[in-house]
């Protein structure tokens, strides 16, 4: 049994579909910009978001909004929504099947619902969401939610490919989304974690992250192991938490080294068989050294490693998934993406940084991700 990817979408700055963005990586675009002022907030700051027109103009053009309870829903939910709708459209499943489940990752939910008078305080939770995305396709199955800081979008593929593996689905539509909030923005400037210019992952300059908006989703379905199969595929994953500091990382890089060494474990892989490592790669100070360490201590330092938050900030709950899928598109054309603001090695271990594209015949990656709350997790896929 093998766990494929059958559909996808991609919702950002930069496009509304994954091949969209993949040109607008290549051609080395960024969706980050400068706001003085963003919300009123009395910093300046640098973010990606996307314009409500255009988000508006395609939710009103795929979504059947006679499907919804109310047509006014947040930016969060037409997010999740229209990600889900085009996914689901692409891969020619039977959402309304009891063998289909909805998964959906996201960190923050419909929190900027906290600023209205009224607060509908089961509207904030992710969860309220994700019943609305099952509903909306008739699907009679509970919704699962990841909320799990920044590995969300990962530890949601990974409860899909368990959910398949087990026998009790055919197929998992996940959904990875989050929109930003001066409530967001304000909560990550509070622990001086944004930096005032576009980030710069893993060099010697770079002062913190960029935070930015996205959807992406992508489904999975089980099929029967075959030779000739050229569809992306997930080898396993692996989340393993030490629990350092509510925001700080592990030093040692402890729980990302540990989550990588059990996906090699389990997929068989070496340094040998990776096209790359498509990482965190924050920018922040002690992530980036982390991430560094643990690559090394699992022996993957000759490995090609790309991050991609330069393009479009820190994507929450939808970076797992749109990381991911970005990869595999890149992968397909036979590059290696390129570190967008990585300017000269800062960490203390000599990374093989992509700071250019980069050209690869393989087609085997890692992904790995690590958040607040220790958590950390790593991801194997081939085509």
């Amino acid at each position: 049994m093998i766990v494929r990817k059958i559909g996808e979408s991609m919702i950002t700055p930069l496009g509304f579909s994954v091949e969209e963005n993949f040109q607008a990586v290549l051609g080395m675009r960024s969706a980050l910009r400068h706001y003085e002022h963003c919300w009123n907030l009395p910093f300046p700051s640098y973010l990606s978001l996307i314009q409500d027109d255009l988000l508006e103009a395609a939710f009103q053009e795929e979504v059947e909004l006679t499907r919804l309870p109310s047509p006014a829903c947040t930016r969060f939910e037409k997010l999740s929504l229209l990600s889900a709708v085009k996914a689901v459209r692409q891969s020619g499943v039977d959402p309304k099947s009891e063998r289909v489940l909805f998964v959906l990752s996201s960190t923050k939910g419909n929190v900027s619902l906290l600023s209205e008078k009224t607060v509908d305080m089961q509207r904030i939770t992710p969860a309220h969401t994700a019943q609305l995305v099952a509903d909306y396709f008739g699907n009679p199955n509970t919704p699962i939610t990841v909320s799990n800081a920044c590995i969300s979008g990962l530890c949601a593929q990974m409860e899909a490919y368990r959910c398949l593996q087990s026998g009790q689905y055919d197929a998992v539509v996940v959904v990875g989304a989050d929109a930003l909030s001066p409530f967001i923005v304000a909560g990550f400037q509070s622990l001086r974690a944004l930096s005032v210019e576009q980030c710069h992952p893993f060099s010697d300059n770079r002062k913190g992250l960029n935070l930015g908006e996205a959807a992406a989703a992508v489904v999975w379905e089980a099929a029967e192991d075959h030779a000739l199969d050229t569809s992306w595929k997930m080898m396993g994953a692996a989340v393993r938490n030490d629990a350092n500091h509510i925001s700080g990382p592990s030093r040692t890089g402890e729980g990302s080294y540990r989550a990588l060494q059990a996906v090699l474990q389990r997929s068989g892989l070496s340094d040998k068989d990776l096209a790359c490592l498509n990482v965190h790669g924050t920018a922040t100070l002690y992530n980036d050294e982390m991430e560094a360490i643990a690559i090394d201590r699992a022996g993957l330092a000759s490995v090609p490693v790309n991050a991609l938050k330069g393009y479009y900030g820190h994507t929450l709950g939808a970076a797992g998934v749109l990381e991911v899928l970005l990869t595999m598109c890149a992968l397909d054309h036979g590059l290696v993406p390129a570190t967008r603001g990585f300017e000269g090695l800062g960490v203390s271990v000599p990374l093989q940084v992509s700071a250019e594209m980069m050209k690869t015949t393989q087609r085997t990656f890692v992904k790995l991700l690590s958040g607040f709350g220790g958590c950390n997790a790593a991801a194997a896929f081939t085509c």
